[in-house]
């Protein structure tokens, strides 16, 4: 028995010191960016590389901040993010509902296609758009980039969204259906409060993929639309990078993103744990 005990204690110190590795390992990139945005401008571009400055300034962020375009960047990336989030979750409610409860041939085969769409690489998707969003008359706008970035996020979206539905029993549908309500009022009343988590977990995935995209926003972007990733791509210098200043807006970059998922991490945790409830 003792020596279950000892044994068990063993495996989950094992466990623990594995996961504080991989969450080194994983955090440090993000850490250093951090650090290195503290740092003078100088010490951002010293050979051999430091991890900690010999003082901490805000140097990096007021040459970020004032640098022309910066702010008007970060309008853009909220203002297409929020509408490729909208966009996608639209339509992939309605799509994974559909899946789920008529549970036809086709809706599975619909699943596998978006899943293959998904595959597709992005160049070969932003090409044609280019000429298309032109003809259109819709070229460089948010609205436009939206659209773009909803055909990376929305197979995913589908794809997420058909497994939470999965996991609510076709029982509550026909309870609200005697209730008096419709298919679609069961879906919006009963089944998508059930799911807010799932839908919370969806939005999170789909908000990144357009905040993080940066291919379709090089291709379709030119001034007005510009997002921050090619803002901080174009961060150069007479002598090259401005790393310091790519560091320091990278990092304001990122905080949206862990605000987002700070508010809605309790409807995360419920979104993942779903499933796992099922029958």
């Amino acid at each position: 028995m003792n020596g279950l005990v000892v044994r068990g204690k063993t495996a989950r110190t094992i466990l623990w010191v594995l996961l504080v590795v991989v969450t080194v390992l994983y955090g440090f990139p993000f850490v250093y960016l951090l650090l290195t945005s503290f740092k003078t401008p100088l010490e951002t571009i010293a050979v051999p590389a430091t991890v900690f400055g010999s003082e901490f300034t805000l140097e990096n962020y007021a040459t970020a901040l004032g640098r022309e375009g910066v702010v008007a960047s970060f309008i853009n990336s909220t203002v297409t993010a929020a509408l490729s989030t909208v966009i996608s979750l639209v339509l992939a409610v309605p799509a994974a509902y559909a899946i789920t409860r008529y549970r036809t041939p086709g809706g599975q085969v619909f699943i596998l296609v978006a899943l293959v769409c998904r595959m597709v690489p992005a160049i070969v998707v932003g090409v044609p758009l280019v000429s298309l969003f032109r003809d259109l008359g819709i070229a460089d706008t948010s609205f436009a980039l939206a659209i773009a970035h909803t055909t990376l996020s929305l197979p995913l979206s589908i794809w997420l969204m058909t497994s939470f539905f999965d996991a609510v029993p076709d029982e509550l549908d026909e309870a609200a259906k005697i209730d008096g309500c419709s298919r679609l009022g069961a879906l919006r009343r009963v089944v998508l409060p059930v799911v807010s988590g799932g839908v919370a977990v969806t939005a999170i995935f789909a908000f990144l993929a357009s905040w993080n995209e940066f291919l379709f926003s090089l291709l379709l972007t030119a001034v007005r639309a510009q997002t921050t990733p090619i803002v901080i791509a174009n961060f150069q210098t007479q002598f090259g990078l401005d790393w310091g200043s790519m560091t320091a807006l990278a990092a304001l970059y990122s905080i949206p993103v862990v605000l987002l998922t700070l508010v809605l991490q309790r409807h995360i945790v419920a979104g993942l744990t779903l499933g796992a409830v099922k029958g």
